[in-house]
């Protein structure tokens, strides 16, 4: 039986050969493919400045810089998510404050931020969880009472809305993600979109070494930039997935469907939150009701793997990794989002799986849930 992975992007022959062309042409990294791709990315994120970038953690690197956050500031975030999202905010100095998950959303619990803002806090850095939007207006209303820029990390969340508007299309600095598995991909990369063109400069210049060029063939350097350029070749594959994003999400909203409607709700699993109004379906996360198992997490997973199932693990709690339980963290200060890191599995979930795929999981996981139970 054919391997069944957690993820696969969806690449047609079109863009593979749209990347051969790039390939001939000799203009490989960035150039007017890049600026073709930012152009349709504007476009869809409806006339806001974005700029494509290597990754969504160049683009979280970069914006934490836009809102000048340094040593001595606290940025309030979530421990369920990429460890990127806490590493960019040491990475420049700062302390990230995390605050525990909702346990229904899993995304950053909004009723306990503000008992986390202190005098030094200065951005609030959200984390929208398998694609399921935090609540945009209850986040902008506590930064606007006080005073706060928001980075907000979208990177699972392209062609996710809140409320009939696209993630991207409105707020502060947000950076999304094209890697691999995502909805849509560029192999690596992502973008960051910007508030307004005033960002753009300062943007451009972090994001290749701080240079300006000019027209006579000199340069000036006046800030330290990094290198989170994208290439010609990337944004290539870019150009040919993004008029596929509907398509692709709408496939995704029919297998998480499936999903719903077969899934063995007595084995005590949590499903994610029903949201077929908002959520891209990025992924489809159940936690495992391993109090009443006799196996493990890494037994369960290995279970399915030998039934030729893939699964993955997103995300451990962020705050008990070694780097982070150095900084005074530890067991038992954020239960929920404990919780969520020990049971949580991805199941498979992309728009090229058959609907027998999720067939195949869901009673795969009956069939182990219920060897395994005590």
């Amino acid at each position: 039986m054919e391997f069944l992975p957690f993820t696969r992007p969806s690449i047609d022959e079109a863009t593979i050969a749209g990347v051969a062309e790039v390939l001939r042409s000799g203009w490989i990294t960035s150039g007017p493919r890049v600026k073709e791709f930012e152009a349709a990315l504007s476009e869809y994120f409806g006339g806001r400045p974005v700029r494509a970038l290597n990754s969504a953690t160049g683009g979280m690197e970069i914006a934490v810089q836009l809102c000048g956050i340094g040593p001595g500031d606290e940025v309030i975030t979530t421990p369920i998510s990429w460890v990127a999202t806490g590493n960019v905010v040491l990475r420049a100095g700062a302390t990230p404050v995390f605050v525990d998950v909702d346990p229904l959303t899993r995304n950053i619990d909004l009723d306990l931020v503000e008992a986390a803002i202190t005098p030094r806090t200065r951005a609030l850095f959200p984390v929208d969880i398998a694609g399921l939007p935090v609540d945009r207006d209850r986040l902008y209303s506590i930064a606007a009472k006080h005073k706060f820029r928001v980075i907000e990390d979208a990177a699972q969340s392209m062609g996710s809305r809140w409320n009939g508007r696209r993630i991207g299309s409105f707020g502060d600095l947000v950076s999304i993600s094209f890697h691999a598995n995502k909805n849509i991909t560029t192999g690596e990369g992502g973008c960051l979109v910007l508030p307004d063109e005033g960002a753009v400069p300062l943007c451009e210049k972090l994001r290749l070494q701080g240079v300006v060029r000019f027209p006579d063939g000199n340069m000036e350097v006046d800030v330290a930039g990094g290198k989170y350029n994208l290439t010609d070749i990337a944004a290539r594959i870019g150009l040919g997935q993004l008029p596929h994003l509907d398509e692709f999400n709408a496939r995704r909203r029919a297998l998480a469907k499936r999903y719903f409607q077969l899934f063995d709700r007595a084995l005590g699993c949590a499903l994610p939150v029903e949201d077929f109004e908002n959520t891209n379906w990025h992924m489809f996360q159940v936690l495992l009701p391993l109090e009443r198992m006799r196996i493990t997490r890494g037994d369960f997973i290995r279970h399915l793997h030998e039934r030729g199932i893939g699964s993955g693990v997103h995300y451990p709690a962020m705050h008990l990794f070694k780097l982070y339980r150095e900084l005074g963290h530890h067991d038992g200060e954020f239960p929920h989002a404990e919780r969520v890191g020990r049971e949580m599995v991805t199941l498979p979930l992309f728009a090229a799986m058959r609907d027998e795929d999720v067939d195949r999981v869901c009673e795969a996981t009956s069939a182990i849930i219920r060897a395994a139970s005590r």
